[in-house]
Protein backbone atom coordinates (compact mmCIF):
# COMPACT_ATOMS: atom_id res chain seq x y z
CA UNK A 1 0.00 0.00 0.00
CA UNK A 2 1.75 3.63 -1.11
CA UNK A 3 2.10 6.13 1.46
CA UNK A 4 0.48 9.27 0.46
CA UNK A 5 3.44 11.02 -1.42
CA UNK A 6 4.90 7.99 -2.86
CA UNK A 7 0.93 7.44 -4.27
CA UNK A 8 0.69 11.30 -5.19
CA UNK A 9 4.01 10.37 -7.34
CA UNK A 10 2.15 7.45 -8.91
CA UNK A 11 -0.39 9.31 -9.89
CA UNK A 12 1.37 11.94 -11.67
CA UNK A 13 3.92 9.54 -13.27
CA UNK A 14 0.60 7.93 -15.02
CA UNK A 15 -1.12 10.86 -15.91
CA UNK A 16 -3.50 10.84 -17.44
CA UNK A 17 -4.81 8.10 -15.46
CA UNK A 18 -7.83 6.25 -16.74
CA UNK A 19 -9.42 4.91 -14.04
CA UNK A 20 -11.86 2.34 -14.37
CA UNK A 21 -15.19 2.95 -11.85
CA UNK A 22 -16.07 -0.17 -9.90
CA UNK A 23 -19.98 0.35 -9.99
CA UNK A 24 -19.96 -1.55 -13.77
CA UNK A 25 -17.74 -3.81 -12.86
CA UNK A 26 -18.86 -8.04 -12.64
CA UNK A 27 -19.55 -8.07 -9.01
CA UNK A 28 -20.25 -11.95 -9.81
CA UNK A 29 -16.70 -12.58 -10.73
CA UNK A 30 -14.82 -9.92 -8.84
CA UNK A 31 -11.75 -11.97 -9.64
CA UNK A 32 -11.68 -12.26 -13.17
CA UNK A 33 -12.28 -8.12 -13.32
CA UNK A 34 -8.83 -7.61 -10.94
CA UNK A 35 -6.74 -10.07 -13.43
CA UNK A 36 -8.27 -8.23 -16.83
CA UNK A 37 -7.99 -4.17 -15.05
CA UNK A 38 -4.19 -5.21 -13.78
CA UNK A 39 -3.57 -6.83 -17.04
CA UNK A 40 -4.34 -3.90 -18.60
CA UNK A 41 -2.12 -2.01 -16.78
CA UNK A 42 -4.61 0.34 -14.99
CA UNK A 43 -2.94 2.69 -12.72
CA UNK A 44 -5.99 3.32 -10.30
CA UNK A 45 -9.50 1.78 -8.77
CA UNK A 46 -12.43 4.12 -8.68
CA UNK A 47 -14.40 2.35 -5.72
CA UNK A 48 -17.77 4.18 -5.74
CA UNK A 49 -19.25 3.96 -2.02
CA UNK A 50 -22.85 5.06 -1.63
CA UNK A 51 -25.38 4.34 1.62
CA UNK A 52 -28.38 5.11 0.32
CA UNK A 53 -28.67 7.88 1.95
CA UNK A 54 -26.75 10.64 0.44
CA UNK A 55 -26.95 9.37 -2.88
CA UNK A 56 -30.04 6.83 -4.02
CA UNK A 57 -28.33 3.56 -4.54
CA UNK A 58 -26.41 1.50 -2.48
CA UNK A 59 -23.19 -0.24 -3.86
CA UNK A 60 -20.38 -1.68 -1.11
CA UNK A 61 -18.61 -0.85 1.84
CA UNK A 62 -14.79 -1.26 3.50
CA UNK A 63 -15.53 -5.31 3.53
CA UNK A 64 -15.54 -5.50 0.22
CA UNK A 65 -13.00 -3.12 -0.42
CA UNK A 66 -10.61 -5.01 2.08
CA UNK A 67 -11.22 -8.57 -0.22
CA UNK A 68 -11.12 -6.55 -3.19
CA UNK A 69 -7.78 -5.10 -1.50
CA UNK A 70 -6.56 -8.58 -1.04
CA UNK A 71 -6.15 -9.15 -4.79
CA UNK A 72 -4.39 -6.86 -6.23
CA UNK A 73 -1.29 -3.99 -5.46
CA UNK A 74 -2.92 -1.76 -7.85
CA UNK A 75 -3.99 1.94 -5.67
CA UNK A 76 -7.51 2.45 -4.77
CA UNK A 77 -9.33 6.16 -4.37
CA UNK A 78 -12.40 5.53 -2.16
CA UNK A 79 -15.10 7.40 -3.34
CA UNK A 80 -17.12 8.30 -0.64
CA UNK A 81 -21.21 9.43 -1.23
CA UNK A 82 -22.07 8.60 1.95
CA UNK A 83 -23.57 11.27 4.36
CA UNK A 84 -21.46 10.95 7.46
CA UNK A 85 -17.53 10.11 6.02
CA UNK A 86 -15.61 10.90 8.82
CA UNK A 87 -17.46 8.48 11.25
CA UNK A 88 -16.37 6.11 8.55
CA UNK A 89 -12.47 7.11 7.74
CA UNK A 90 -10.91 4.96 9.98
CA UNK A 91 -12.26 1.77 8.14
CA UNK A 92 -11.69 2.94 4.79
CA UNK A 93 -7.81 3.27 5.84
CA UNK A 94 -7.97 -0.04 7.04
CA UNK A 95 -9.04 -1.80 4.29
CA UNK A 96 -6.48 -0.39 2.36
CA UNK A 97 -7.23 2.78 0.30
CA UNK A 98 -4.29 5.21 -0.60
CA UNK A 99 -6.85 8.41 -1.54
CA UNK A 100 -9.82 8.70 -0.02
CA UNK A 101 -12.46 11.27 -1.87
CA UNK A 102 -15.44 13.13 -0.12
CA UNK A 103 -18.16 15.30 -1.00
CA UNK A 104 -18.48 18.69 0.07
CA UNK A 105 -22.29 18.37 -0.06
CA UNK A 106 -21.91 16.14 2.83
CA UNK A 107 -19.26 18.07 4.83
CA UNK A 108 -19.80 21.88 4.17
CA UNK A 109 -16.79 22.42 6.54
CA UNK A 110 -14.38 20.04 5.47
CA UNK A 111 -11.10 20.99 6.71
CA UNK A 112 -10.97 18.79 9.97
CA UNK A 113 -11.75 15.92 7.89
CA UNK A 114 -9.35 16.46 5.11
CA UNK A 115 -6.35 17.31 7.03
CA UNK A 116 -7.74 13.86 9.26
CA UNK A 117 -6.97 11.90 6.15
CA UNK A 118 -3.57 13.32 5.28
CA UNK A 119 -2.38 12.63 8.78
CA UNK A 120 -3.50 9.15 7.92
CA UNK A 121 -0.89 9.27 5.38
CA UNK A 122 -3.30 9.01 2.50
CA UNK A 123 -4.37 11.28 -0.08
CA UNK A 124 -7.06 13.78 0.39
CA UNK A 125 -9.65 13.90 -1.86
CA UNK A 126 -12.67 16.15 -2.08
CA UNK A 127 -15.51 15.70 -4.69
CA UNK A 128 -18.07 18.55 -5.81
CA UNK A 129 -21.37 18.14 -7.65
CA UNK A 130 -22.56 19.35 -10.95
CA UNK A 131 -24.67 21.96 -9.19
CA UNK A 132 -22.22 23.00 -7.01
CA UNK A 133 -20.32 26.08 -8.37
CA UNK A 134 -16.70 25.70 -7.80
CA UNK A 135 -16.33 28.81 -5.28
CA UNK A 136 -17.67 26.57 -2.53
CA UNK A 137 -14.98 24.41 -2.41
CA UNK A 138 -12.26 27.34 -3.19
CA UNK A 139 -11.40 27.68 0.34
CA UNK A 140 -10.62 24.39 0.86
CA UNK A 141 -8.35 23.21 -1.82
CA UNK A 142 -5.16 23.83 0.01
CA UNK A 143 -5.94 21.32 2.01
CA UNK A 144 -7.15 19.16 -1.21
CA UNK A 145 -4.10 16.82 -3.03
CA UNK A 146 -7.96 15.49 -5.35
CA UNK A 147 -10.77 16.99 -6.17
CA UNK A 148 -13.05 15.31 -8.59
CA UNK A 149 -15.52 17.29 -10.26
CA UNK A 150 -18.76 14.81 -10.86
CA UNK A 151 -20.22 15.43 -14.24
CA UNK A 152 -23.19 13.53 -13.75
CA UNK A 153 -25.49 13.83 -10.50
CA UNK A 154 -23.57 11.36 -8.29
CA UNK A 155 -25.62 7.58 -7.79
CA UNK A 156 -25.85 5.89 -10.87
CA UNK A 157 -23.09 4.65 -13.64
CA UNK A 158 -24.63 5.15 -17.36
CA UNK A 159 -25.73 9.07 -17.41
CA UNK A 160 -24.46 11.68 -19.98
CA UNK A 161 -21.65 13.65 -19.46
CA UNK A 162 -22.11 17.12 -18.48
CA UNK A 163 -20.15 19.90 -20.10
CA UNK A 164 -21.31 23.10 -18.15
CA UNK A 165 -18.94 21.59 -15.58
CA UNK A 166 -15.95 22.84 -17.26
CA UNK A 167 -15.48 25.68 -16.18
CA UNK A 168 -15.25 24.48 -12.68
CA UNK A 169 -12.11 22.20 -14.21
CA UNK A 170 -10.64 25.21 -15.70
CA UNK A 171 -11.14 27.09 -12.76
CA UNK A 172 -9.54 24.57 -10.19
CA UNK A 173 -6.44 24.34 -12.97
CA UNK A 174 -6.04 28.24 -12.51
CA UNK A 175 -6.09 28.14 -9.17
CA UNK A 176 -4.20 25.63 -8.03
CA UNK A 177 -1.56 24.24 -11.07
CA UNK A 178 -0.08 21.49 -10.97
CA UNK A 179 0.01 21.11 -7.33
CA UNK A 180 -3.72 20.27 -7.47
CA UNK A 181 -4.64 16.60 -9.14
CA UNK A 182 -8.01 17.01 -10.95
CA UNK A 183 -10.33 14.20 -11.74
CA UNK A 184 -13.69 14.25 -13.66
CA UNK A 185 -15.95 11.41 -13.08
CA UNK A 186 -19.40 10.66 -15.05
CA UNK A 187 -20.09 9.88 -18.90
CA UNK A 188 -16.61 9.92 -19.58
CA UNK A 189 -16.02 8.66 -22.98
CA UNK A 190 -14.12 9.03 -26.55
CA UNK A 191 -15.71 12.41 -27.68
CA UNK A 192 -15.79 13.77 -23.62
CA UNK A 193 -12.32 13.09 -22.18
CA UNK A 194 -10.85 15.15 -24.72
CA UNK A 195 -12.19 18.48 -23.09
CA UNK A 196 -11.65 17.71 -20.19
CA UNK A 197 -8.03 16.75 -20.69
CA UNK A 198 -7.99 20.59 -22.53
CA UNK A 199 -10.19 21.93 -19.42
CA UNK A 200 -7.40 20.66 -16.77
CA UNK A 201 -8.04 17.80 -15.52
CA UNK A 202 -5.73 14.50 -15.41
CA UNK A 203 -7.43 11.79 -13.92
CA UNK A 204 -10.42 10.66 -15.15
CA UNK A 205 -13.36 7.75 -14.19
CA UNK A 206 -14.74 5.48 -16.53
CA UNK A 207 -17.17 3.44 -16.13
CA UNK A 208 -19.40 1.87 -18.85
CA UNK A 209 -16.35 2.99 -21.62
CA UNK A 210 -14.00 0.54 -20.15
CA UNK A 211 -16.57 -2.56 -18.74
CA UNK A 212 -18.15 -2.53 -21.80
CA UNK A 213 -15.59 -3.82 -24.04
CA UNK A 214 -13.60 -7.08 -23.82
CA UNK A 215 -10.21 -5.45 -23.91
CA UNK A 216 -9.45 -2.64 -21.02
CA UNK A 217 -6.26 -1.88 -22.38
CA UNK A 218 -7.68 -1.29 -26.03
CA UNK A 219 -10.80 0.66 -24.11
CA UNK A 220 -8.41 2.78 -21.98
CA UNK A 221 -5.93 3.41 -25.19
CA UNK A 222 -8.81 4.53 -27.10
CA UNK A 223 -9.69 7.40 -24.73
CA UNK A 224 -6.17 8.66 -24.24
CA UNK A 225 -5.49 8.48 -28.00
CA UNK A 226 -8.36 11.47 -27.57
CA UNK A 227 -6.37 13.63 -25.31
CA UNK A 228 -2.74 12.62 -27.02
CA UNK A 229 -3.95 13.66 -30.22
CA UNK A 230 -5.97 16.22 -29.15
CA UNK A 231 -9.64 14.99 -31.35
CA UNK A 232 -11.65 17.60 -32.13
CA UNK A 233 -14.95 16.53 -31.43
CA UNK A 234 -18.50 17.79 -31.03
CA UNK A 235 -18.57 17.71 -27.14
CA UNK A 236 -15.42 19.75 -27.36
CA UNK A 237 -17.17 22.20 -29.30
CA UNK A 238 -20.27 21.84 -26.66
CA UNK A 239 -17.85 21.97 -24.07
CA UNK A 240 -16.10 25.64 -25.37
CA UNK A 241 -19.62 26.95 -25.94
CA UNK A 242 -20.05 26.36 -22.32
CA UNK A 243 -16.96 28.16 -21.28
CA UNK A 244 -17.66 31.95 -19.78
Amino acid sequence: MLQREAMLQHLRRHSPVVAPSMLKCDFGDLRSEVRKIDAAQLPLYHLDVMDGHFVPNLSYGPMVIERLRALTSTPFDAHLMISDPGRYLDEYVRAGCEAITFHLEAVPDPTELLRAIRSQDVVSGLAINPDTPIEAAEPFLNDCDLLLVMSVNPGFGGQKFMPEVLPKVQRASQIAGDRLIISVDGGIAAGTIGPCAAAGAGLFVAGSSVFDFDDYRQAADTMLAEIHGGTDTAAQKEASECRP
